[in-house]
């Protein structure tokens, strides 16, 4: 597809003469007699460069040129016909990426305006291999569950179709849709990620579909939105569990129709985005409660991929602790072993938090322990926890016999099952307080409980 270039000048003659050339090279000409009808224009289209003289009426270009710089990110050269030194190093500071004097040698334009194209490619290439090389699309685990989620992902990412990623707090979610995208054919292009629980409900929609100018209190500018930055790639709705049903309804009205409108315009933009959503809320209760969309949920849950808990693959904690030992010490901490017994007692924790909270211990251990071995007694300290003793042999146990006689899994099992009836009766049925008592989160212990066939009123 051919690159738009948007041409601002308020000489008529320079204006019809530059978009002739540029349509002869093979670019797409667009044009604006000022600075503000050019910002109205960026505002409405895809730029990917802009042509930009300094010397005009109203807003002059040094002035645009900043506006630009703050609302896009694109290169811009700057052209004048009274150009000095001085104004030359004041746009080159303000962000332009060349400065071209006039009278134009249109060989220079098309010379300038290739280099800008390529300059802003490779910037964009080198972002995506620099995110490549922070380990952001690598999931550590050789568990048969995470090799399980390898392959669902493996399926579902050449494809277009929404994802819908569910897991707890703190398990990965936001890596599973970074996955997704890298190995999917848009993968060349920047993923844009909006979090629905940290941007305030009056201002969701703005968030997502931008605003004209004076929409409301505020608007002093039009803005572009999520939507609109992530066309062409993969934008991830992060806790969309946790959007307002009206920005629901815009956003199921996209997913049908591919286009929208902007928070106070009236023109319709069309948009190619693909949709990866995450949440750790069980929408199913959500739309029994009202507060989300039934619609969506189905537009949404095209593929659902179920991120496993870390206690769910404790057997991926000494490769997860190795991971991030790893990327800590490239970061300055000093490297440490972690020995057996230390690693024993972290895969017997818990992990209410999760792979985050492993990964926030590991770095606190690293800093905080004395010595240059983590050993069993510097993880039960900061987990609050005695370090493990040796047990009575197992074979003493009288309770061992009745799970000696089956198979691993089963016998699993028919434990699990047996403690949690009994840390359920201890607390007289209560769900909630049986999760806090044995150090679970309450939706996870559900799942438990169903997954057993355990029915509690």
């Amino acid at each position: 597809m051919a690159s738009t270039i948007l041409v601002v000048d308020d000489e008529a003659a320079i204006r019809s003469s530059l978009a002739g050339i540029l349509e002869d090279e093979g670019f797409a000409p667009l044009t604006a007699a000022s600075a503000e009808e050019g910002l109205h224009i960026l505002d409405e289209k895809d730029i990917d460069l802009v042509l930009l003289d300094i010397w005009m009426p109203g807003m002059d270009g040094l002035e645009a040129l900043k506006l630009i710089r703050r609302r896009y990110d694109l290169p811009i050269i700057m052209i004048s016909g009274h150009g000095t030194i001085e104004t030359a190093v004041e746009a080159t500071r303000n962000g332009a990426y060349d400065f071209i004097e006039k009278p134009l040698s249109y060989d220079k334009v098309i010379h300038a305006i290739n280099k800008g194209l390529q300059f802003d490619r490779l910037t964009r290439e080198n972002r995506i291999l620099r995110e490549k090389g922070q380990g952001i699309n690598r999931i550590t685990g050789e568990s048969s569950i995470i090799a399980s989620l390898r392959e669902q992902i493996h399926r579902v990412a050449p494809t277009d179709a929404s994802v819908l990623i569910l897991g707890e707090h703190g398990t990965g979610k936001e890596l599973v849709a970074q996955t997704i995208h890298r190995l999917s054919p848009r993968g060349n292009h920047p993923m844009v990620e909006v979090n629905c629980a940290a941007i305030p409900e009056e201002l969701i929609e703005s968030e997502l579909f931008g605003h004209v100018k004076g929409a409301f209190t505020g608007a002093v500018e039009a803005r572009k939105g999520k939507f609109d930055q992530a066309n062409g790639s993969s934008l991830l709705l992060d806790e969309i569990g946790d959007m307002s049903l009206k920005s629901q309804a815009k956003v199921l009205r996209i997913l049908q129709e591919h286009r929208f409108e902007r928070v106070g315009g009236t023109k319709t933009i069309e948009v190619d985005v693909r949709i990866l959503a995450a949440t750790n809320k069980h929408l199913d209760e959500e739309i029994e409660r009202g507060s989300f969309r039934a619609d969506l949920y189905y537009r949404l849950n095209v593929v659902p991929i179920v991120v496993p808990s870390l206690a769910e693959r404790c057997e991926d904690i000494p490769l997860l602790v190795a991971d991030f030992a790893e990327q800590f010490r490239l970061k300055g901490v000093p490297g440490k072993e972690f020995a057996p017994s230390a690693l024993g007692l972290m895969q017997q924790h818990n992990w209410p938090g999760n792979v985050r909270e492993l990964r926030n211990l590991v770095e606190r251990l690293m800093i905080m322990s004395a010595g240059d071995e983590v050993v069993e007694e510097d993880v039960a300290l900061f987990l609050g926890r005695q370090p493990v003793r040796a047990q009575p042999s197992l074979a003493d146990s009288a309770r061992l016999q009745d799970y000696v006689h089956f198979p691993f899994k089963e016998a699993r099992q028919l434990f699990e099952s047996d403690y949690l009836l009994a840390k359920l009766q201890e607390n007289e049925g209560n769900v909630t307080k049986t999760a806090e008592q044995i150090g679970v989160e309450r939706s996870h212990l559900h799942r438990k409980l169903k997954m057993l066939g355990i029915s509690v009123k």
